[in-house]
């Protein structure tokens, strides 16, 4: 797809978003709500099939293409499961199962699913094996992230409305590596409405007659902010144009390196983002706290840094030759 294209189905994602969700919307889903308006306002773009082949219905984009689409929802503060519902409706297509309508998530069996009990349908994955399941078939014990997003253990109490096998592209840890590249790119986006916090906040936050962001302390900080900021934006598109290129499987080595900058960067970030704005980031009018506690769960899910560090590791230790030939042949495209 032209790039030009995906930024702008980004930007009707951030238009959409700017309309139907707010700090009063996020509060609303901490509570329990599910945000119907925000849902019907994303939905109707058309990108729960965003990553399904054309072939199956779909609209036949690419991991790279929906990065963009994925940032946006980051910068809103993923406010409903759309990220879910697209890399669901994703492992269904691999699998060859059509894609059904209305709220869809997934999640790897015996794993906590995102969004459950709002959930029209789950598509549980077991290795390679993916099924289809209605909502009337799980029985849900609801529970929460520390951004308050739920994620609900289920109970499977009736059969799958259909199941189906994954390729071997995918590989046997493909509910993981999937969940830890829409993770990756959510992080991006939420880091960078965190910086435009931290930053707006420094621009007009006065100390001693003068903002605090002439202060050299505060813009090395927002300085190295920023860095990070950029560093898991480009982390996160270099893994999914690794994932089209050779498929989920092969790109792990790259879908590892997203999710450990992104959790760094999440983690160096939000500190410095709640040391700018002190107490004002943690009241409960303030957006800023939401977006870093979801930055705080996204890096436990689809594995922590220190799971894809050691995986990491496991792969360059088993690679042949010097670590910069198997660096740079990364960016080669497979053979025919």
């Amino acid at each position: 797809m032209d790039n030009g294209i995906a930024a702008e189905l980004a930007e009707q994602v951030a238009r959409a978003l700017a309309d139907a969700a707010d700090v009063t919307t996020l509060r609303a889903v901490e509570g329990g709500d599910f945000p119907a308006s925000a849902w019907e306002a994303l939905s109707g773009l058309g990108l729960a099939t965003a990553l399904v082949p054309e072939a199956q219905g779909g609209a036949g984009l690419g991991f790279a293409d929906a990065v963009p689409l994925l940032e946006a929802l980051g910068r809103a503060g993923a406010p409903v499961p759309m990220a879910e519902g697209i890399g669901a409706a994703a492992l269904l297509g691999a699998a060859g199962i059509e894609a059904p309508e209305g709220v869809l998530t997934f999640a790897a069996a015996g794993a906590p699913v995102p969004w459950g009990r709002h959930a029209g349908h789950v598509v549980l994955v077991d290795g390679a094996r993916v099924a289809l399941y209605a909502a009337d078939a799980l029985r849900w014990t609801e529970s929460a992230n520390i951004g308050r997003e739920p994620r609900d253990m289920p109970a499977v109490t009736g059969a799958p409305l259909a199941e189906g096998t994954l390729p071997n592209a995918w590989g046997p840890d493909a509910a993981r590596s999937v969940t830890a590249l829409l993770r990756s790119a959510q992080m991006a986006g939420a880091l960078q409405a965190a910086l435009a916090l931290a930053v707006e906040h420094a621009n007009t936050r006065k100390q001693f007659g003068r903002p605090i962001g002439r202060f050299q302390a505060v813009q090395q900080q927002l300085a190295v902010f920023a860095a990070e900021t950029s560093a898991a934006s480009v982390a996160a598109a270099a893994a999914a144009r690794a994932a089209d290129a050779r498929g989920i499987a092969d790109a792990a080595f790259e879908i590892g390196c997203a999710k450990v900058t992104a959790g760094e960067a999440a983690a160096r970030c939000a500190a410095i983002a709640h040391q700018v704005l002190a107490a004002m980031g943690i009241t409960e009018e303030h957006a800023l706290h939401h977006f870093t506690r979801r930055l705080w769960s996204w890096r436990e899910e689809g594995g922590s840094e220190r799971f894809w560090t050691a995986r990491i590791g496991a792969t360059v230790q088993a690679a042949p030759g010097p670590l910069w030939s198997f660096l740079t042949s990364r960016d080669q495209e497979p053979a025919a």
